[in-house]
């Protein structure tokens, strides 16, 4: 599979397939049509129309949270929505904006909220020679167990910032000290929406890169990476293009890293539509 063959699989939605999601005038998700039909029985929480879905219920963040909380239990209990009940997410209408509710995560593409995330490439460089730490996914995991991950990567849970994100899963994912994660360079964002079996994944992951010493190795401390590995970017380039080794949004933090350090170079066929292709716009 090519690399734009990876960029396209993350970016598989299809707008005919949903109906966007209002909180009064703003735009906070897209639900998919069979899912909206799901919505149709509770209409003291959401109104159900021809081409859209509206959160109709009252109250603050709190009572919201609660409101849409009774309809993700409804619909658990008849196995129609996912529920992980150890993480929330702040919903808002973009990036920066006040919480209007918080959702369980695993409920999150039902709805088709934007959901942000952190990816750290932790690396090492060799001579010329530019090695990623690699983590392997415990076979546990709900999504892409057992699959290749980076070094850190996690959600933003509610009420967490992006660096205290950052902080927080570098400490449980590889021990990563506090003084080291503070050294992590934020070197932008990559962006994609995408089709799954429980609805849309609309998501942002804020990157970073940070170059560590000869002498650190990863130790894992919550059980969600299994082994870690230090691994040649051109080895990790031609996974992605090979294999389906790595979790599928990996793949696209990888290629970003691969395009900004100048491994993958302008004289690559598929250069031009990866350095384009893993940004798009936040609408």
């Amino acid at each position: 599979m090519s690399f734009a063959e990876r960029i396209r699989f993350c970016n598989s939605y299809e707008p005919s397939r949903a109906v966007p999601l209002f909180a009064g005038r703003e735009r906070i998700g897209r639900v998919r049509r069979d899912n909206a039909a799901l919505l149709s029985g509770f209409g003291e929480v959401f109104a159900v129309e021809k081409d859209r879905v509206r959160l109709v219920a009252k109250g603050g963040p709190a009572e919201l949270s609660a409101a849409v909380d009774r309809v993700v239990d409804a619909l658990l209990a008849r196995k129609q929505i996912p529920k992980w009940r150890n993480e929330t997410f702040d919903i808002a209408p973009f990036w920066g904006a006040p919480a209007l509710f918080r959702l369980d995560r695993g409920a999150v593409p039902f709805f088709g909220c934007r959901a942000y995330g952190v990816h750290l490439n932790g690396y090492r460089r060799e001579g010329n020679a530019l090695l990623l730490w690699v983590g392997r996914r415990s076979p546990t995991k709900r999504v892409a167990p057992n699959k290749l991950d980076n070094l850190v990567a996690g959600g933003i849970g509610s009420g967490y910032g992006i660096e205290e994100t950052l902080a927080k899963e570098g400490a449980e994912e590889a021990a990563i000290a506090p003084e080291t994660i503070a050294r992590a360079i934020p070197v932008g964002a990559l962006s994609y929406r995408m089709e799954t079996a429980d609805g849309v994944r609309d998501d942002v992951l804020f990157t970073y890169d940070l170059e560590l010493p000869g002498n650190f190795v990863p130790q894992n401390r919550d059980g969600e990476l299994v082994e870690f590995t230090l691994m040649p970017v051109e080895a990790a380039l031609e996974r992605i293009r090979a294999t389906t080794d790595f979790k599928f949004n990996v793949n696209l933090v990888i290629l970003d890293f691969a395009v900004r350090h100048g491994v993958l170079r302008p004289s690559e066929p598929e250069y031009l539509a990866v350095a384009s292709g893993l940004h798009r716009d936040l609408d």
